[in-house]
């Protein structure tokens, strides 16, 4: 715009000038080879002004021109494209909306047009795995090899995604696979705290619990690795060692094994759970009292009261009487009250499990937290139905039902 205004200014210009040029012409003689060119100034500077926007207005319209030309081919160039990035978009749009059928197809359509076919095959099989479909999850992880030599080699993303889903499908094919992959990229393990997990998780699927536990050190030095979780899978790893030493063998196979474990492996919480549930489920009662009983005359964590209550002790005399003890010292103490209620369930004894319950009812204050939980409220209504006390019963598991 700005030339344009300078043309408009400079042609005004001359024809302002042009009287005084006209009365005062002036020649200009330009000498060509053998030629002489005689020209007034008036005529010169007429067609030097006029060739000057001439050639602008030339540029202008090139220039256009151009540019038009090119959005043309750009725009069929690339159509496609952009029509495949457009489906892509959509699909993710799908995906965090879960829809997970819409999305798959969605993943799979755009996936050569997108230019984007990693990560479009791993979310249609994201997709397809959110929905069960393992056929399809394998066809797209198949459809992911094939372009795998495209991909960097040294980006472990699309290799933990496909692990992760055939560790989802828990068969022994996809297991097998995974394995494969694992192994194929062990290298990786020490420097990547995903791949290590990974490791571990399918270490238990495999029931390879005794490599699953050497793995745990690593994982803990690791500060992306939560502790939880970490419990988690030691309590796992062992719960499933101490089973498979008990099934395959015997019970002095079992108590030889936890009785050679560290010092320090036996005062983990974890290991001593995986230990108890291990006794309990197979009835073995003395050495499973024989281990609490210690732990009760203190004063245990919260998590091991959490854990007490779910084991199936149906000798819990001697552990009962240790509880009653402390709530001769503390009669409302909650944890204790609960503890001796799930004890005295698990032992068949439902008088007094139902007193312990209800008086643990009893320390309701309003406004207040409350003092029991679902499973104290079950434990009630599982007394009372033993007893027959029906009636009173379904009034606790329709609290049960509220809470």
């Amino acid at each position: 715009m700005i030339r344009f205004i300078g043309i408009i200014v400079l042609f005004f210009a001359v024809l302002a000038f042009s009287p005084l040029l006209i009365d005062e012409k002036g020649y200009i003689l330009i000498s060509l080879a053998d030629h002489i060119y005689e020209l007034t100034i008036y005529t010169a500077i007429f067609w030097l002004t006029t060739i000057s926007i001439l050639f602008m207005l030339i540029y202008k319209v090139t220039k256009k021109g151009f540019k038009f030309s090119f959005k043309l081919w750009n725009s069929a160039a690339f159509a496609s494209k952009r029509k495949g990035i457009a489906t892509y978009n959509s699909a993710l749009g799908s995906y965090l909306l879960n829809d997970f059928e819409n999305a798959e197809q969605l993943f799979a359509k755009s996936a050569k047009a997108s230019q984007r076919p990693q990560s479009a095959y791993l979310l249609a099989a994201c997709a397809s795995d959110q929905q069960s479909l393992n056929e399809k999850t394998n066809h797209y992880l198949d459809l992911l090899d094939i372009e795998s030599d495209k991909f960097d080699k040294d980006d472990l993303t699309g290799l933990l995604v496909k692990i992760k889903l055939l560790m989802n499908q828990n068969t022994d094919e996809s297991n097998e696979k995974a394995r494969t992959l694992i192994d194929e990229n062990h290298r990786h393990i020490n420097r990547d705290y995903r791949l290590l997990s990974l490791e571990i998780q399918l270490s238990i699927l495999e029931k390879r619990f005794e490599t699953a536990i050497k793995h745990l050190p690593s994982a803990r030095k690791h500060k992306k690795i939560h502790e939880d979780l970490v419990n988690l899978w030691e309590h796992q790893a062992y719960y499933g060692l101490f089973n498979d030493k008990i099934t395959r063998y015997d019970q002095g196979a079992l108590t030889s094994y936890y009785d050679n474990l560290g010092r320090k492996v036996k005062a983990k919480e974890s290991v001593v759970f995986s230990y108890c549930k291990t006794l309990a489920e197979h009835n073995i009662s003395k050495p499973l009292v024989d281990l609490i009983a210690p732990l009760l005359k203190k004063q245990p964590s919260k998590a091991f009261f959490d854990f007490l209550r779910t084991l199936p002790i149906k000798q819990g005399d001697t552990l009962i009487s240790i509880v009653q003890k402390h709530l001769h010292k503390d009669s409302q103490n909650i944890q204790w009250l609960s503890c001796l209620g799930h004890l005295a369930l698990a032992s068949q004894q439902w008088s007094l499990a139902e007193k312990s319950f209800r008086s643990l009812l009893k320390l309701e204050q309003p406004r207040s937290a409350l003092p029991y939980t679902k499973d104290d409220i079950q434990g009630l209504a599982s007394a009372l139905s033993a007893q027959s006390q029906h009636q009173l019963a379904n009034e606790m598991w329709l609290k049960y039902a509220k809470m």
